[in-house]
């Protein structure tokens, strides 16, 4: 819509520019400029701030497109780590979620650079992603406050 309205005030501005080209005014006179000023460069001006908005909006519904999609990746890794005593790796998660294995990983250091998982490495150097919480999720129930003796 926002485009449509700017195409508008564009042709608008176009169409007034043509008709003061066309027309024997005097352009030294301030009158003159003032309504060449109102009547071509507001619709101009309103145009181009439409235009610009409009490609800010697409930007930013893009970023938070991306933002839902790692959210919910993350999510599905932790229930699958769940599914798996609290220890994943990255081409677990990739197949489990059928995406690659370099997003898995990705999405993986996310969640360990925001201390919910550990690296761990197996004797054969395969990266293990160990998520404590989860690991010992059994314990819960065990749970006191943190001023109870």
């Amino acid at each position: 819509m926002r485009l449509i309205v700017a195409g508008l005030l564009l042709a608008i501005a176009m169409v007034m520019t043509v008709g003061y080209l066309q027309s024997d005014l005097d352009f030294r006179d301030p009158a003159t400029l003032v309504a060449l000023l109102l009547l071509v460069g507001v619709p101009l001006l309103g145009a181009m701030h439409l235009a610009r908005s409009h490609g800010s909006d697409r930007r930013r519904r893009g970023s938070r497109v991306a933002s839902l999609r790692d959210q919910t990746i993350e999510s599905e890794l932790l229930s699958l780590a769940a599914e798996r005593n609290g220890r994943l790796t990255a081409i677990e998660g990739a197949m489990h979620l059928a995406i690659t294995p370099e997003a898995a990983t990705e999405a993986l250091d996310r969640l360990a650079l925001r201390g919910h998982a550990a690296y761990e490495v197996t004797e054969d150097g395969v990266i293990v992603y160990g998520f404590h919480d989860i690991i010992h999720l059994d314990g819960k129930h065990t749970a006191k406050g943190v001023l109870d003796d």
